[in-house]
């Protein structure tokens, strides 16, 4: 039985990756000199 407890968990699973792998990304986007697409300012 997959249960609605069990699909949140799974949820905040996924949200915790796309949030380290977002993080890690702008790390080494910003050790590259590039500056973050939010960063922008026009």
């Amino acid at each position: 039985m997959y249960t609605i407890e069990m699909a949140y968990a799974r949820m905040r699973e996924l949200q915790d990756l796309a949030n380290r792998s977002r993080v890690h990304q702008s790390a080494s986007a910003a050790r590259k000199g590039k500056q973050p697409r939010a960063a922008k300012k026009r």
